[in-house]
């Protein structure tokens, strides 16, 4: 099937394909693949990989979220699979021990093959399976708990049920408790309120709560304003500077609500 998909972009290996344009002018046009958006479960899928490996490196799942500043080799997808050919059937065990220290399954990533295209860069980050479905889905079930903790539940679903409308934003419906099933659009609009409607919540702590409900606060609003900066068409390096400095700030501060 996937043959079939990725059919078109083959001639860029023969010189391209002539296109008639809108201008009446015939372009030579070389469509080159540069990235296939899904979620980590598909990813998984189509580059033979673990479900709970990288796409892009060689990095064992205990180091995920170890030193960022450690340097791991790319995934060499078609040397991958030129060794899963190339070994004896004594090797089996051994080649199978190898591969799963690598998180790469023995099979054939479907991406092999295509013309100026490393599998290994067509894994890409997204909005709606990286901080909708992701971070965000995360962090919302630890303020839960954290609610929960403190007592301040209702405080919260009172500020939840009376955001006003507003252009281009969907005034909830349900309590935020009774959301069972949450839609990528209802999690976009948690990003655009979440904080005034915690702060709401948390905004009359006594002396021993004061420290945590500030912190817990600081955490939600990072990741808001790397969830909002991130959706920029276009960046600076003052803006990714930004966006850096808010996924440090939440991940400084998310021990408070684990």
């Amino acid at each position: 099937m996937f043959d079939l998909v990725l059919a078109p972009l083959q001639p860029v290996a023969q010189g391209g394909t002539t296109i008639d344009c809108a201008n009446g002018k015939t372009c030579l046009c070389l469509s080159i693949f540069s990235a296939w958006i899904a979620d980590h479960a598909k990813h998984a899928d189509l580059q033979g990989i673990g479900s709970k490996s990288c796409p892009k490196y060689e990095v064992p799942f205990e180091e995920l979220i170890g030193d960022r500043r450690r340097i791991y080799n790319t995934h060499d997808y078609m040397r991958h699979r030129e060794q899963a050919l190339r070994h004896e059937p004594a090797e089996a065990s051994g080649m199978a021990e190898y591969f799963q220290r690598l998180g790469v399954k023995i099979g054939n990533n479907v991406f092999i093959g295509l013309d100026q295209v490393s599998p290994a860069d067509l894994h890409k980050p997204n909005l709606l399976h990286n901080i909708y479905l992701g971070l965000f889905k995360d962090m919302m079930e630890w303020v839960e708990e954290f609610l929960k903790k403190y007592k301040q539940q209702q405080a919260f679903d009172d500020a939840w049920k009376e955001i006003p409308p507003y252009p281009r934003y969907s005034i909830p419906k349900k309590a935020y408790g009774d959301i069972i099933q949450w839609q990528a659009k209802e999690i976009r609009n948690l990003g655009l309120d979440i904080s005034a409607v915690l702060a709401s919540a948390l905004r009359n702590p006594d002396s021993s709560q004061s420290h945590h409900f500030k912190s817990t606060f600081k955490c939600v609003s990072a990741l808001v304003d790397f969830f909002l900066i991130a959706q920029y068409p276009s960046h600076t390096p003052d803006t990714l500077s930004h966006i850096e400095s808010y996924l440090q700030t939440f991940h400084q501060t998310k021990d408070i609500v684990l």
